[in-house]
């Protein structure tokens, strides 16, 4: 999905995009080469894909972002594997993805699936001629007694060796993490993958984790989200779980985690798509969906109890007629429209996002300030790009901006364009006259 901080949140089918670059396309893939070097992404690859016929090309792609800088982690799931030791050998088993009660029987068969996994991956990379190590880092508790229910040796992470990690990693080596922890006795417990990489990813500081699964991407309510943000997919998980199937449900809750500590991006994607991690990673557009961190956190929506310190920070602007002049009691009638951008709890810069009723596709974006002291920082970028996320979620397709004095700012630096103002709805056009400004009227178009 995009690497950018354009967040979009429109529901589209879930069946793939075709991908928008080849990976012979060097052209497309080096522009991102810069920004990845020596950046640690951890590769979650369920036990599924490992089991599919697309591993080998998965591997090659994986090959190819080493021979570009960027360092590797793979943990691998072993969820299908032990279904299918368990019909092979007729045992019955008590949870197959490590998020249940695992007993001793189940156990066992994850420790001989986990090594086939392990295997294979080591022979695929050796086939790519990467160096790798199949790791014991992860050491582990048992989660214990959850209501009432002795959960026996399903485990949850304790700590991460970073160190030793690390260790494998400045040497060109490729760790590769298997779902089995080891506890304080040195015995195997089962973990589940998914949380493993996620806890994996903050302790090496990781740029993003991708989730490899044999879903197009991140479905909820039956359709793929492509790009989400942490806080909508926690606000979905607390409000309205029923709307992920349980695949998705562990990838979003381990997405939202990793993500709260300290993760930027989650991806997931389509592992049996042939080129999709690549397309994934090196295009704007990507196969699956990013799950991105708030890049802006520093912004809320303005209170009533802001309205004298907005009033006090846009006067300067609103003398030079940089902005419209407004009393305190117009922006504290419109305080809902307004967004502020906090430092040490101190507002430095606001904008503001007005909603057509009669236009829902359509939002403007205005009271563009931020203090002088803060210029050059991309805090009025960041503004913008904000208030285009907020519009965007309501179903806004085209945000507008009228600008006398900054239309530089937001043609060059925020990708809008000039338009006529005909593309004002009739009030606005009637209050644009009566003003005088003859403000340039820009349009930037949401996807």
């Amino acid at each position: 999905m995009s690497n950018g901080p354009g967040p979009s949140s429109a529901n589209v089918p879930s069946s793939a995009p075709v991908p928008t670059i080849k990976p012979t396309d060097l052209r497309g893939i080096l522009q991102y080469v810069p920004r990845f070097q020596d950046q640690i992404f951890v590769v979650a690859i369920d036990g599924s894909i490992v089991a599919d016929e697309n591993l080998g090309n998965l591997l090659i792609d994986l090959a190819v972002l080493r021979s570009l800088g960027i360092k590797l982690v793979i943990v691998h799931g072993i969820g299908q594997q032990i279904q299918d030791l368990a019909a092979a050998r007729n045992i019955p088993i008590t949870n197959a993805d490590g998020m249940g009660v695992t007993d001793a029987a189940t156990l066992d068969l994850a420790i001989r699936a986990s090594s086939r996994v392990s295997h294979a991956i080591v022979e695929g990379l050796t086939q790519n001629s990467l160096k790798c190590a199949i790791t014991n880092a992860v050491r582990a508790l048992p989660i214990g007694i959850i209501k009432g229910v002795d959960q026996q040796f399903t485990a949850k992470v304790e700590r991460v060796d970073k160190d030793f990690l690390m260790a494998l990693i400045d040497r060109d080596v490729v760790p590769i993490v298997s779902p089995i922890g080891f506890g304080p006795d040195g015995k195997s417990l089962r973990i589940n993958s998914d949380a493993l990489a996620a806890e994996i990813a903050e302790a090496l500081h990781a740029t993003k984790i991708i989730y490899l699964t044999p879903q197009p991407g991140l479905i909820i309510n039956n359709a793929v989200r492509r790009e989400i943000s942490v806080g909508a997919v926690r606000k979905l998980l607390d409000e309205h779980p029923e709307q992920f199937e349980d695949a998705a449900r562990s990838k979003a809750l381990h997405a939202v985690k990793a993500i709260e500590n300290g993760t930027p991006r989650v991806h997931i994607v389509d592992g049996r798509v042939f080129d999709g991690l690549l397309n994934e990673i090196f295009s704007s557009e990507g196969i699956g969906s990013l799950v991105y961190g708030n890049d802006y956190q520093q912004i809320r929506q303005a209170r009533k109890s802001d309205v004298r310190l907005i009033y006090n920070l846009t006067r300067n602007a609103v003398r030079r007629e940089e902005l419209i002049h407004r009393t305190q009691q117009a922006i504290e009638k419109n305080i809902d429209q307004f967004y502020v951008f906090e430092v040490d709890e101190n507002i430095i810069a606001c904008v503001t996002l007005y909603f057509y009723p009669d236009k829902p596709d359509l939002a403007e974006v205005g009271s563009l300030y931020v203090m002088p002291f803060y210029h050059n920082r991309g805090i009025g970028k960041k503004m913008v790009e904000y208030a285009a996320m907020m519009a965007q979620e309501r179903g806004v397709k085209t945000l507008i901006a009228l600008s006398t004095q900054s239309f530089g700012f937001f043609t060059n630096v925020c990708g809008f364009e000039e338009a006529d103002k005909g593309l004002l709805p009739e009030a606005r056009q009637k209050s644009y006259g009566e003003s005088g400004r003859n403000a340039k009227v820009l349009v930037k178009q949401l996807g």
